[in-house]
């Protein structure tokens, strides 16, 4: 199908997106299309926006458009507690269980050799000096796939030594499945269940 080229360079864009195909991204643009101007132009914006204000909270590396993040911020939470987690979406489900009250810390991806994604590459140096300033337990809630496997052991072999408990989330999830998917009741028992990774 040929489109005008505004609307053809709006459907490639679209279809760069995440789980968005060709039929989705088309449909998507069409919305956009019929939506009043004013609607287009506060997405626009909204895009820009978080483009231009969110970045790494200086304490846990999750999205933020301060410099410390309100859950870093939270004096009523438990900061003898870390609990580690690969994207700031993981993060949000473990939130939505209302059950965790510690410190997240967000690694912004996971080790994938396979990907050329090494330790260096992720927000791991960070976390060394927060588990040394009075963290009791490290809680590690990474995906059940190879990549978070392989992740879960590089940590728990460099936190040992610093004499934190390490622990990880039993994980009531399908091998290969994310925690972004898992429903709350699943993550509440994962996390009541955890254990201490030997």
């Amino acid at each position: 199908m040929h489109y005008a080229k505004p609307l053809a360079r709006l459907v490639n864009e679209l279809e760069r997106l995440p789980g968005v195909g060709p039929k989705s991204a088309q449909r998507i643009a069409f919305h956009i299309l019929r939506q009043p101007q004013e609607q287009s132009r506060l997405l626009a914006e909204a895009i820009t926006a978080v483009k231009e204000n969110i970045r790494f909270c200086k304490e846990c590396s999750n999205f933020t458009d301060q410099e410390i993040c309100d859950i870093c911020s939270d004096s009523r939470r438990n900061h003898t507690l870390l609990c580690v987690v690969a994207e700031t979406r993981d993060l949000i489900a473990m939130e939505k269980t209302n059950e965790y009250r510690g410190l997240y810390h967000v690694l912004q991806g996971l080790i994938s050799p396979v990907d050329n994604v090494t330790p260096d590459l992720l927000k791991i140096r960070e976390l060394f000096p927060r588990v040394v300033n009075g963290v009791e337990e490290v809680i590690l809630a990474l995906n059940p796939t190879a990549e978070g496997q392989t992740t879960a052991l590089y940590l728990a072999s460099k936190l040992r030594p610093l004499g934190v408990r390490v622990t990880q989330i039993a994980h009531g999830l399908p091998a290969g499945g994310d925690l972004d998917y898992a429903d709350q009741a699943t993550l509440i028992s994962a996390l009541q269940w955890r254990r201490e990774i030997t």
